[in-house]
C-alpha cells in the first residue's frame, strides 16, 4: 500500500473513543446482591448494626483497629474537615493487603458507594465494599472527585527532597509507627485510599492537584469487611489539602473518628453473604 493511503497509527488512536480497559460487566456479583448492599446504607439508622467499638485517631498520627469479617466500619469527620490515608491488610496475612492500583482500574479514580477495595495478587479479591458515602461528590467542572486512588501517601522522602528537612508526621511514617504497633514494619505500608480527599489531574498539564475536602462534620465513609481486616488510617499533616505539600504553611489539623459496627445474627447469611475467597487461579503462570 502507498504510503499516501496508510493510515497513520496516531491518527487512529486519536480518533478512537476510549475503551473501557476490563470488561467489569464479567467481574463476581457481590454475595447477597445489590440488594444486600442496598440495605446495608441504613442498617445502623434503622437499629440493624450495633456499634462495639469506638476509637479517635489524633491529629498527625495514625491509629488501627481490626474488623471482623461482616462487620462494618466508618471513618467519621468529628471536629473539622480533614482527609485520612487508610491502609487494610488480610488479618490472617498481612502480605495479603489493599491494592489501589488494581482497584483503580476496576473501578475508578475516586470511589464511592458500592465499590470494592481489592486486593494484592495472588490473593485478588474484595477486601471490603464501601456501604455508604455520605459526601458522594461524583466529578466536578475540573474534573475531581473524592476518596481517590490515584494518588499515594505524603511521605518523609519527597518532604526531604523538597525542602531538605527531617519531618516524622507524614502519612507514611504515621502509618508505619501504627504498623510497628501491630507487628508490621515500614514495608507492609501500602498505597492508600485517601479518605475525603478532593483530587484529580489538570486538564492541561495532566498534572495530580487537589482541592479543599468538602467534608462537614458528621460526614462518613462506611465500609464493610469482606474478610477480617486490619485497618490503619492516618490523619494526614495537611489538613484538608488546600496546600501543596512540601510548599510550606501551617494547616489546620483534625482528629477523626472510627467506628465499628456489628450487623444482627445472621442479618447477613440469611442474604446469601460469605466472607470473600481468594482467587482460584491455579495456572502456575505456565511455569
Amino acid at each position: 500500500m502507498s504510503s499516501q493511503h496508510q493510515v497513520s497509527r496516531k491518527n487512529i488512536t486519536r480518533q478512537t473513543k476510549p475503551i473501557l480497559c476490563y470488561a467489569v460487566e464479567n467481574l463476581p456479583v457481590k454475595k447477597g446482591g445489590d440488594e444486600l448492599y442496598a440495605t446495608l446504607r441504613t442498617a445502623v439508622k434503622d437499629g440493624k448494626a450495633t456499634l462495639v467499638e469506638k476509637l479517635e485517631i489524633p491529629a498527625k498520627d495514625a491509629r488501627s483497629w481490626k474488623v471482623p469479617a461482616g462487620h462494618m466500619w466508618r471513618i467519621v469527620c468529628t471536629h473539622g474537615p480533614q482527609v485520612a490515608d487508610m491502609n487494610c491488610w488480610s488479618l490472617s496475612n498481612p502480605k495479603e493487603r489493599f491494592y489501589s492500583s488494581k482497584t483503580r482500574q476496576i473501578h475508578a479514580t475516586h470511589l464511592t458507594t458500592g465499590d470494592r477495595l481489592w486486593s494484592n495478587m495472588p490473593f485478588l479479591r474484595p477486601l471490603a465494599t464501601i456501604t455508604e458515602d455520605t459526601i458522594a461528590y461524583g466529578f466536578d467542572d475540573d474534573g475531581a472527585g473524592v476518596h481517590d486512588v490515584i494518588g499515594s501517601r505524603c511521605d518523609p522522602y519527597t518532604h526531604f527532597l523538597m525542602t531538605g528537612e527531617d519531618y516524622n508526621h507524614c502519612c507514611h511514617s504515621n502509618l508505619t509507627r501504627a504498623a510497628t504497633h501491630d507487628g508490621l514494619t515500614e514495608m507492609d505500608v501500602h498505597d492508600v485510599l485517601n479518605v475525603f480527599m478532593c483530587t484529580g489531574f489538570t486538564r492541561d498539564t495532566n498534572q495530580y492537584f487537589t482541592k479543599p475536602s468538602p467534608v462537614e462534620v458528621g460526614d462518613y465513609i462506611e465500609f464493610l469487611a469482606e474478610t477480617d481486616l486490619l485497618v490503619s488510617a492516618s490523619t494526614c499533616p495537611q489538613g484538608d489539602v488546600s496546600m501543596a505539600c512540601g510548599g510550606g504553611g501551617e494547616p489546620d489539623v483534625f482528629p477523626l473518628g472510627v467506628e465499628i459496627y456489628k450487623l444482627e445474627d445472621s442479618f447477613l447469611k440469611e442474604r446469601g453473604w460469605s466472607p470473600s475467597d481468594v482467587s482460584n487461579y491455579g495456572g502456575n503462570h505456565g511455569i
